[in-house]
């Protein structure tokens, strides 16, 4: 299993950025395995949370050994705490990053599928809802979601106010993101704004999988995201289990996004401490 970590010059954010790649090109089969066919890999473009970077996934999760098990590429990129949207304004296009120039750019480096039944998008927190937002925007390049724990804020933004100490909670924080919060709900900012595009567009939607913790404070918001892509024609999933905003939950869940995404699950090659019998 290949861990590459590089720092590429992004056009759409006018700086570099760093990215985590894992890459199973250099798994070795254990005896009796098949020779995987020689083609381009599936890929999952996998964002991180709030406060978080690159580098999230590969501490707080055993993301390796998954993608390598399902013969996998993941891409992990650095957003900043964003949320995945564009600021045209200071250049700061963070959604058309995530959503088209990293895949266009990985996709020249690696030998990583162009099909659109091959190409993800996932995350956790913020980087669950950045992941069905620019999922369901550039729905001609992904056909599957993944969304962990999904922020999904926008209904609550209007209510904001500034009489708080936490940041994170102020409507002057949230405008730094979002801009005009009373327009928010109609722009495509709001992924049920987007879907509801989709579906007049008569285009096809992004297959959805979506994990919440019994125990998360955003589990009625990722269960009422759930229903409305349901009520809508989207093909949807809704996985539930003990656990709260953390990272015991998001490895286990993002073990069983992969079980549910159409990838080869091969198993695992030899590697370090893995040599077979």
């Amino acid at each position: 299993m290949a861990f590459i970590q590089m720092n590429l010059l992004s056009q759409n954010l006018m700086r570099t950025v760093p990215v985590n790649v894992i890459l199973p090109a250099d798994k070795q089969q254990m005896p009796g395995m098949p020779a995987r066919e020689e083609k381009p890999y599936k890929t999952l473009y996998l964002l991180h949370g709030i406060f978080g970077n690159y580098m999230d996934w590969v501490t707080g999760t055993k993301i390796m050994r998954y993608a390598e098990e399902h013969d996998l590429a993941v891409v992990m990129p650095s957003g900043d705490n964003s949320f995945y949207v564009d600021h045209p304004e200071a250049m700061n296009n963070y959604g058309k990053f995530v959503g088209k120039e990293l895949v266009e750019m990985t996709r020249k480096m690696f030998p990583l599928s162009r099909k659109r039944e091959d190409t993800f998008i996932g995350g956790l927190s913020m980087g669950g809802a950045g992941a069905l937002l620019n999922g369901l925007k550039y729905h001609e390049t992904f056909g599957y979601i993944v969304s962990l724990s999904g922020a999904f804020l926008i209904e609550e933004l209007p209510h904001r106010t500034n009489d708080t100490v936490n940041v994170l909670e102020r409507r002057d924080y949230a405008e730094s993101i979002w801009g005009n919060l009373d327009q928010v709900a109609e722009s495509e900012n709001n992924p049920k704004y987007l879907v509801r595009r989709i579906k007049e567009e008569n285009a096809e939607f992004p297959e959805v999988y979506i994990a919440c913790g019994e125990q998360d404070g955003l589990r009625d918001v990722n269960l009422d995201m759930y229903h409305f892509l349901k009520e809508n024609g989207v093909n949807a999933v809704y996985e539930s289990g003990a656990g709260a905003h953390e990272w015991d939950f998001w490895d286990t869940y993002i073990k069983r996004a992969m079980e549910w995404l159409p990838t080869e699950n091969t198993g695992l090659g030899r590697n370090s401490g893995n040599v077979g019998i």
